[in-house]
Formats: structure tokens, C-alpha cells, sequence
């Protein structure tokens, strides 16, 4: 066979194939009945797919048999950045092993989320429907398809590890586990492969963060190090497998070279220009860790270093008739209580302008008793309505202010809740404010304390999202002004999406 470019990946399990291998009757099943499910740079939907010499070479050593002719491979990794064409390959991996497999199969696909577990299976239902040969042999319902002549299964599963005691797998496909919370899931898998005579444990994935919530090293980075072992030989594991493309830790992520080294399929299942562009909307450690294959720890600076500063307009003076939205942050003791006020704009063209009201912070000859003055605050904001009578919300995060909130609310002023606590409301305003501010579609002020606390904001990654938090629960370095900033501009942006449609429509 020959192999192309993209083989070897940085770290795979040495394999000798001295039995043999079904990976080509793996690749011929493949090549044969499986369809792309969607349009892509790879084919339109329904056309029958082809793999790549690196899927075939990756197939081939993951399926190699031992001198019985079973599979001496148990569990297998592969690893890669995200459009790879990994999907496709998994999904047809699956109806393999439940078509071709043992009598009696028990085939699941897992994930952390049920969700994420449905696209691979999702996929086979559609590739199934369009193949009459394989329709003739399965059954389909919502979370199973059967092949009544073997009596074997393929089924969703998802976290809930405490409900899957008793099963028997045969083949166990787990879809992004760096996603995984815990062990659980995985633990409980593997054991139910006991009686199998040549189960498959696959994990596929992304690089996400090293550590869990508890600071323990997460399911995927403890499979990363130990298949790092394996291929040094520092443990001898002939059952283990794993496949990994990963750009070096130093790498310089905006750059070329380093993409095509996480990337087997850079430049034919994706394209230069996706990447080109998403590295400039993209925060960094997202970046790194979906397309890049890199590891990143859970506290990332969150804009890129000195691109803030680059958005300065000294000139803006905000008029009494601007439409305005405030966001607050507001603290009871320790930390910063932040008003800050953006700009709503007229149109797309339209920059948003950023700019502090004003901030109440501890400082370092205060007592330990500070407090920050409720009422001050308050008036603070009764007379920036009085001189901006256009303010049309006051979009506070909520913990501890539900007082503040009802006085000024009685006063007719409109009041509005924004829980920072939300992970999913959050995730998509940082997002928004990353794109305008690495795409330059706002101004600001120039207040140093705002300046301050967006280069204290750290970016927390999991799998809800990205996001901004404090470094440390009880860091010094405050960074309300920056929730407050991200509060007030995804409220007063909130229209921009529809006053696009006018412009569609009129084509």
C-alpha cells in the first residue's frame, strides 16, 4: 500500500501485522456501502465515500490479528484535529462491526452527551436508508438499529455510566471523550467487553483541557499519556493502539505548518482557506485544541495580547441621545462593581463604542471591612439615565443586586437580568465580543481599569464552551469590569443579526 504524506502521526503504537489484518475487508465494506451524509469539500451528500491512504494504513494496523485471528488490538485512539473526515470514517467503522461482526453484537456509540453520541449513529441510519442492500438486513427505530439474521445491535448510549451495568459490548465507539467528565463511562464500557472473544474499544477525539474540574488528569489526556508510553516502549501493552496527529506544544499556531501536522487530511478534506480564517475569529486555546490537536491548561488568556489596546478612539464622545445599553457587575465585598455602557448600533456599518461609567474598587490601603456603597451605585445610575434619557436596559448580573434591581426597576428605569452564572448565555456573548474585537468592529474608550481586567480574564474550556472566568476563585485580579463589558455588548448587538435580513431579501 502505498501511504501518503500524512503517515505517520506524531505518536503511534509500533505495529508489526505478523498475523495479518481485516483492515482491508474493512476498507472494501467501507468504500463500497458507505455514502457522505452531507455536503462537503470531500463530496456531495449521498455519494459513495473514498478513503484516503491514511484511513486505510489507520484501519489496517487498529485491525490487525493475533496468531488465533482475533483482534489483538482491544482498545484503540485515534486523535486528530476536527474536519478530518473522522466522522465518516467512525460511522462506517460502526455498521462494519455490526454487519460483519460476531453473531450476537452489541454495538454502542458513547459520548458525554446523548446528543453527541446520536450524529455518529445518525449517520449510519441515513447511510442504511440510501443502500438497499443494507436496508434489506437492519431494522431501525430511534436509538437502534438491528440486524435480525445475527441477533446483533447498534445502540446509543450516553454518561449516565450508572445505567449500563449488564450490557455485552462487542464494539464500543466513544466520540470525543475529552469531553468525558470522568472515568465512569469508560470504565464501565470496557468492563462490559469481559466476555467477548475480540472486543474493540475506540475512542476518537480532540485535545481539550489536561485536567478535569477536581484537577485530576482527564480521561482523554490519562489515554494521550499512556499511549505515549506504549509507543516509547516504557509499558508493553500489545492489546493498546493509538493513532495521535498533534502539532508540537510550542508550535506558532497561526501558521501553516503547523496546521497540516495535526491535520491528515489538510488541504483534501479541509481547506487552507477555513483554517486562514478561523485562526483570526477563533480564541487561541479553542484553536489549539480543535484544529491544531494541542493540549492546552483549563486558564487561557482570552484576547489576543495587544489587539485591545489597537481599538482605542479617544475622538468618540457618547451624546445624550445615543441608544445605550449598561451592563453591571456588581460585588458585595472584595471585588469590583463595574458600570459599563455600549453604544447600540444604527446599523451593520455601525461600531459599537465601548466605555467605563464608572467602578468601585477595593484598593490597597481600604479595610478589610470595605463594602461597596449599594446606594452610590444606585444613583450612579439614576443620574446616567437622567442625562442619557435613550439607556434601554440595564443589563445587571443579578447575585446579590436583586434589591438595587427592584428600587430602580420601581423608578421606571428598564431593568433587565443577565446572569453571568450561565454557561450557555455566556459562552455565546463571549464569543460575539471575541469576533468584534479580533475583527476590529468597535471602539472603546481607553479606560485602563477595563484594560486591566479584560487581561485578568482567562478562558475556562469545556464541553459547553469557551468562556471567561477569574484565574483562581480567590485571585486578586479582578475582572468585572470585563463581565460587565461582555454583559453590555451582547445586549446592545442583539439586533444586529436581524437588520441583515432586509439586505438578504432584497436580492
Amino acid at each position: 500500500m502505498s501511504l501518503d504524506k500524512s503517515w505517520p502521526p506524531a505518536w503511534v503504537t509500533p505495529s508489526e501485522l505478523k498475523f495479518g489484518s481485516k483492515g482491508a475487508d474493512a476498507v472494501d465494506f467501507i468504500n463500497t456501502f458507505v455514502t457522505l451524509t452531507k455536503d462537503s469539500i470531500a463530496g456531495n451528500a449521498g455519494e459513495p465515500i473514498q478513503l484516503r491512504g491514511w484511513q486505510e494504513k489507520l484501519l489496517e494496523e487498529t485491525l490487525e490479528l493475533d496468531e488465533l485471528g482475533l483482534f489483538k488490538k482491544r482498545t484503540a485512539v485515534w486523535s486528530m484535529g476536527r474536519k478530518n473526515g473522522k466522522s465518516a470514517l467512525v460511522t462506517g467503522l460502526g455498521l462494519w462491526f455490526l454487519i460483519n461482526g460476531d453473531e450476537g453484537g452489541e454495538v454502542y456509540s458513547c459520548a458525554a452527551e446523548k446528543e453527541q453520541a446520536r450524529i455518529t449513529f445518525g449517520d449510519a441510519r441515513k447511510i442504511i436508508e440510501r443502500e438497499p442492500e443494507l436496508a434489506g438486513l437492519c431494522n431501525i427505530y430511534r436509538d437502534v438499529i438491528e440486524v435480525p439474521s445475527t441477533g446483533s445491535i447498534w445502540r446509543v448510549l450516553s454518561a449516565e455510566a450508572y445505567s449500563k451495568e449488564g450490557l455485552n459490548a462487542s464494539a464500543v465507539i466513544f466520540d470525543e471523550a475529552a469531553a468525558l467528565k470522568d472515568r465512569a463511562m469508560w470504565d464501565v464500557m470496557q468492563l462490559s467487553m469481559a466476555s467477548r472473544r475480540q472486543p474493540m474499544m475506540l475512542a476518537t477525539t480532540t485535545c481539550g483541557v489536561k485536567s478535569d474540574s477536581s484537577g485530576q488528569d482527564s480521561t482523554a489526556y490519562q489515554l494521550y499519556q499512556y499511549g505515549q508510553k506504549v509507543a516509547r516502549g516504557e509499558i508493553v501493552d500489545p492489546s493498546f493502539y493509538m493513532a495521535w496527529w498533534e502539532a508540537p506544544a510550542d508550535s506558532d499556531h497561526r501558521l501553516e505548518e503547523t496546521w497540516v501536522k495535526a491535520n491528515p487530511g489538510y488541504g483534501d478534506l479541509n481547506s487552507k482557506a477555513d483554517f486562514e480564517s478561523m485562526v483570526k475569529r477563533t480564541p487561541e486555546a479553542e484553536f489549539r485544541t480543535k484544529r491544531c490537536n494541542q493540549w492546552v491548561n483549563s486558564q487561557n488568556t482570552w484576547l489576543p495580547a495587544g489587539v485591545w489596546d489597537t481599538l482605542a478612539d479617544l475622538d468618540v464622545v457618547v451624546g445624550e441621545f445615543d441608544e445605550i445599553v449598561l451592563g453591571i457587575d456588581g460585588s458585595f465585598s472584595g471585588d469590583t462593581t463595574a458600570i459599563v455602557g455600549v453604544t447600540v448600533p444604527k446599523s451593520r456599518d455601525d461600531k459599537p463604542h465601548v466605555f467605563l461609567v464608572k467602578a468601585w474598587e477595593k484598593q490597597a490601603d481600604d479595610l478589610d471591612d470595605w463594602r461597596v456603597d449599594t446606594l452610590e451605585v444606585e444613583q450612579t445610575l439614576i443620574a446616567f439615565c437622567q442625562s442619557h434619557p435613550n439607556v434601554k436596559e440595564l443589563a445587571f448580573d443579578p447575585f446579590r443586586w436583586q434589591r438595587s434591581m427592584a428600587v430602580l426597576q420601581d423608578l421606571g428605569l428598564p431593568v433587565v437580568e443577565f446572569p453571568s452564572t450561565s454557561p450557555r448565555r455566556m459562552v455565546a456573548a463571549c464569543s460575539k465580543v471575541y469576533d468584534s474585537v479580533t475583527e476590529a468592529t468597535l471602539t472603546h474608550d481607553g479606560n485602563p481599569l477595563l484594560a486591566r481586567h479584560l487581561d485578568n480574564c482567562v478562558l475556562k474550556i469545556d464541553n459547553i464552551g469557551p468562556r471567561i472566568v477569574k484565574e483562581s476563585r480567590n485571585s486578586p485580579r479582578k475582572i468585572d469590569a470585563g463581565v460587565a463589558f461582555v454583559i453590555a455588548y451582547d445586549r446592545a448587538t442583539s439586533k444586529l443579526e436581524t437588520m441583515a435580513l432586509p439586505e438578504f431579501f432584497s436580492f
